[in-house]
């Protein structure tokens, strides 16, 4: 009896390390093909890269959404702690910088993050946790306003317009990731209200090749093919 316990229970441990392990080639694989691939790659192309089966998948994450989200759990926590560090900072125009500048540099370091990041805020990072995130932005941008350190006019509307401009800047894989950081600082002189700090070094950025490669990315036009 004492014999099939142990049985029993060693094979239960089994059982959970393979799951453990099955869950985590999971995670890593949905972050390697949503990086490459954009969020809305298929699961099943997730599941090959694990190693396991699309329904083994789906008992492990239900909707893609729960996927997303922990593939990205990371990243998510890094943001929503440079939030909360943010609005701890007795000094508001500080901790807005700062705020700015590591979102656009997580943004920078992970494709599939930013994707994740404006895409499928709603439902990855959970309506109440997007609440609280908007409501603080919101509480941060008044600070700097009544402080006079920020024109009054910016809003938090304003922030995440230039987290979404440094989102299109790095979905071209053409741009070295030190653009960002010159994008950020240029938007932040924009929203202070005297700001004489210096900039980060300007990227090389050649017109024609970025030029060329958005015409491939747009594809040829549909008149064109029509003929």
């Amino acid at each position: 009896m004492n014999a099939d316990r142990s049985h029993l229970a060693g094979s239960d441990r089994i059982l959970r390390t393979d799951a453990r392990r099955n869950r985590e080639r999971i995670v890593r694989a949905a972050r390697e093909v949503f990086t490459a691939r954009g969020i809305d790659a298929p699961l099943a192309a997730v599941a090959r890269r694990a190693g396991v089966g699309v329904a083994t998948l789906h008992r492990r994450f239900p909707t893609r959404d729960h996927l997303v989200a922990e593939a990205f759990g990371e990243q998510f926590g890094a943001c929503t702690h440079a939030l909360e560090k943010a609005i701890d900072d007795p000094d508001p125009w500080r901790g807005l910088s700062a705020l700015v500048h590591t979102v656009f540099a997580l943004q920078a370091g992970d494709r599939g993050f930013t994707q994740a990041f404006l895409d499928r805020h709603p439902h990855t990072a959970g309506s109440s946790k997007l609440d609280e995130a908007e409501r603080a932005l919101r509480a941060l941008v008044d600070r700097c306003r009544d402080a006079g350190v920020v024109r009054r006019d910016v809003t938090a509307a304003d922030v995440t317009l230039a987290f979404l401009a440094n989102a299109g800047l790095v979905a071209r894989g053409s741009v070295p990731r030190s653009a960002s950081a010159r994008l950020a600082g240029q938007l932040l002189r924009a929203f202070a209200v005297s700001d004489d700090s210096p900039l980060p070094p300007p990227p090389s950025l050649p017109l024609r090749p970025l030029l060329s490669e958005t015409v491939r990315s747009a594809g040829p036009d549909p008149v064109l093919r029509r003929r």
